[in-house]
């Protein structure tokens, strides 16, 4: 449980990051954007200045020292190329600078540039003479415009590249867990190989040394059982053989084979009858290893007393088989987490258990498993979806 309290804990700290690059980026944008818009308000006076002066008559005398006054002023206008102008008296507009529009949509989209205008700032004063006066209208250049917008773009990059190095990781991290799974799996059915036919060898010994035939049974049942568990791992890591079976012969010899290996203070509840048929495409060897881990885990959840209620519910695409117990509960934050390889609630539980039922039951079955409720101190029922 710790490891994915830690990789938790450092998801929260990126998204952490994240915000606060976001916010500084934000912060930091909008003083720059201010610090501009400042400077185009100014130079945006300074050209309306120009103009005044531009429109000022020639002193008599001065002839050279006004070419080169005019010559200065046209710089002046002539520099401004990014932001957008329009000039008007108290009837109509005058002149209008870095705004593109067709010739014949001119009077229109000035219209609705002006509008935007004098919702932007206040309009700069030019006198042009006593009692004449003209009013220059600006807006922000694209590039300031573009400006305020940059702050979002760069938090939706980072967002962007967060997520994907988010299931990236996960991809990977999925791959290493599947070698290990598929190489432990297999280690193990070969190691649990010897032993087996040892067994089997003694059996036939006892046999033929009279031992009480009961007991003799038992052996063989625990046997084959060993049999069954090295086939479910050998064959994890390749693609089952699904075959069309009675679901219902399957959950009714799982039950038995438990009920007979639990304590009698557990109780087994089941709404279907074993002669019932609900054919499903199945591996019987791993789905009855799903449906014993999930038993199993509900017994130790009642503390060996308790109810588990199994039912068959069948429609006509899906069958749903729930799982319930009377256990301790599950909270609602780790509905998901309890599947995940390593999460274990038992302090020897090497919490493979649910991620392997998981596994079989959504990869090799193409169907769902998951908690359908819970409720702590009363009770869990999980459900298995199967396609039909």
């Amino acid at each position: 449980m710790d490891i994915y309290l830690k990789r938790r804990r450092w998801k929260i700290l990126l998204l952490f990051i994240a915000v606060i690059i976001g916010v500084a980026s934000l912060a930091y944008t909008n003083w720059l954007t201010q610090k501009m818009a400042e400077e185009e308000r100014k130079k945006v006076e300074l050209w309306a200045e120009a103009t005044n002066r531009f429109a000022e008559p020639e002193i008599p005398g001065q002839e050279q020292l006004s070419t080169s006054y005019s010559l200065l002023i046209l710089k002046i206008l002539e520099q401004n190329t990014t932001i957008p102008i329009i000039i008007v008296d108290s009837v109509s507009i005058i002149e209008d600078a870095n705004i593109n529009y067709k010739e014949g949509r001119k009077a229109e989209v000035l219209a609705n540039e002006l509008k935007k205008m004098k919702d932007y700032s206040e309009p700069i004063q030019i006198d042009i003479s006593e009692n004449n006066y003209q009013y220059l209208y600006y807006r922000e250049s694209n590039i300031l415009r573009n400006l305020r917008f940059y702050p979002f773009v760069q938090l939706f990059i980072i967002v962007i590249f967060i997520v994907v190095a988010y299931f990236a990781f996960n991809a990977t991290q999925r791959a290493e867990q599947n070698q290990v799974w598929v190489g432990m799996s297999k280690e193990t059915a070969h190691q649990l190989g010897t032993p087996i036919s040892s067994l089997m060898a003694w059996i036939e010994l006892l046999k033929l040394k009279g031992v009480d035939s009961g007991l003799v049974s038992e052996f063989e049942k625990d046997t084959q059982r060993l049999e069954r568990i090295t086939e479910r791992f050998s064959k994890i890591g390749s693609k089952p053989e699904l075959l069309r079976i009675n679901l219902v012969e399957v959950l009714s010899s799982t039950v038995n084979y438990i009920k007979t290996r639990s304590s009698s203070k557990v109780i087994f509840e089941t709404s279907f009858s074993e002669e019932d048929y609900v054919e499903t495409p199945l591996n019987t060897a791993l789905f009855s290893w799903v449906i014993e881990n999930l038993c199993k885990n509900a017994i130790d959840a009642m503390g060996n007393n308790g109810k588990i209620t199994i039912k068959l519910k069948e429609k006509a695409e899906q069958v749903y088989i729930d799982i319930t117990d009377t256990g301790i509960g599950v909270a609602k934050s780790q509905f998901k987490t309890i599947f995940q390889p390593g999460f274990s609630t038992k302090k020897r539980g090497w919490g493979l258990g649910l991620s392997l039922a998981k596994r079989i039951v959504e990869i090799y079955h193409s169907g769902k498993i998951f908690i359908k409720s819970s409720e702590i101190g009363k009770g869990t029922t999980f459900r298995i979806v199967l396609n039909k």
